[in-house]
């Protein structure tokens, strides 16, 4: 209700979004909430619709992909949008962490089903969705899921370094209620085809966030453990020269870079969400709808309960 007070960033577990984004609404703050948007599709459409109430007044709301501000994914997008892919055949998305890969790190709020809604599969398998969606500009409509869980039962006590650390010895423990692993087949509107990963036992791996695209005239590669580069193939060019390039996405002409450092000298994970604030505050300024807004975040989350659900049963097709 404090007057100077303008915006709300929302970065706590996600059984609080719903609560904290419509409230902010609804006392006219702005407000930019992390992904996933809410820990189910009941709740993201609340926001969503209470976001649209406030749209009408001024108001506006933004989740927070920030890997859409990746300047090579944001050049992706953009060789997709001038038709450098033609008709995109294939999505290959993948998000491998392995900071659980150790049995004894210790029971945290991410592998409570209570707080967090799900495991990898929103924690970081909603970043391939909304990565996949925003580069070729087609909606998921089908999915066919499995989840699994490693590691049942986790220490409680113990010592966090990063996301996981080392847990106690006292016997203690708790029931991890998440999944570990996930992964699932999709359909796109427009017929493409795609397969999806993310797991955080992927021993060796950090942070593979990768995205592959294929399309009649050529493909795009991404991995945000490199991440100032896109791999680009040209299908139109001649078969002697033709191969995958290495685009060093750090010139003035890219976007984003231009507004840093001088080309070749990188930028790194935190660039992203300074982006993301920048282009919040400039849609705000604008009176223009931000991107990704809570609509966008609120087809991601039915993508998310799409694929439990054909998890559940067998990993059935389900439709978004």
């Amino acid at each position: 209700e404090r007057d100077d007070v303008d915006l709300i960033d929302i970065c706590t577990p996600g059984d609080t979004h719903a609560e904290i984004a419509i409230a902010a609404l609804e006392a006219g703050k702005h407000v930019l909430c992390e992904k996933p948007l809410a820990n189910s599709v009941e709740e993201a459409e609340r926001m969503a619709a209470a976001a649209r109430a406030a749209e009408a007044k001024g108001v506006f709301a933004m989740c927070g992909f920030s890997y859409r501000r990746t300047p090579a994914l944001t050049l992706a997008r953009r060789l997709v949008d001038q038709g450098r892919l033609g008709t995109i055949r294939h999505v290959r998305a993948q998000y491998l962490q392995d900071w659980l890969t150790d049995e004894t790190a210790p029971m945290t709020w991410r592998l409570d089903k209570s707080r967090s809604g799900s495991g990898s599969l929103g924690d970081i398998g909603a970043h391939s969705i909304d990565a996949a969606q925003y580069v070729t500009g087609l909606p998921i409509t089908g999915v066919s899921g499995l989840l699994t869980t490693f590691v049942h039962e986790r220490p409680l006590g113990g010592t966090l370094v990063g996301l996981g650390g080392q847990g106690s010895s006292d016997g203690a423990t708790g029931t991890v209620t998440v999944d570990d692993a996930a992964i699932f087949s999709a359909r796109f509107e427009s017929g493409a085809i795609g397969v999806f990963e993310a797991t955080r036992f992927a021993t060796g791996r950090k942070n593979n966030m990768r995205l592959e695209v294929n399309g009649s005239l050529g493909s795009l590669a991404f991995d945000f453990e490199n991440m100032n580069s896109l791999e680009f193939y040209d299908a139109t060019q001649p078969p002697e020269t033709a191969g995958f390039s290495t685009i060093n996405v750090t010139d003035s002409v890219h976007p984003y870079t231009g507004n840093w450092w001088p080309a070749g000298h990188g930028l790194g994970y935190e660039h992203g969400f300074t982006h993301q604030v920048v282009d919040l505050v400039q849609a705000i300024a604008d009176g223009t709808t931000p991107s990704p807004s809570f609509d966008e975040a609120l087809r991601v989350q039915k993508v998310l309960h799409a694929i439990e659900k054909s998890a559940a049963s067998d990993s059935g097709w389900q439709h978004v």
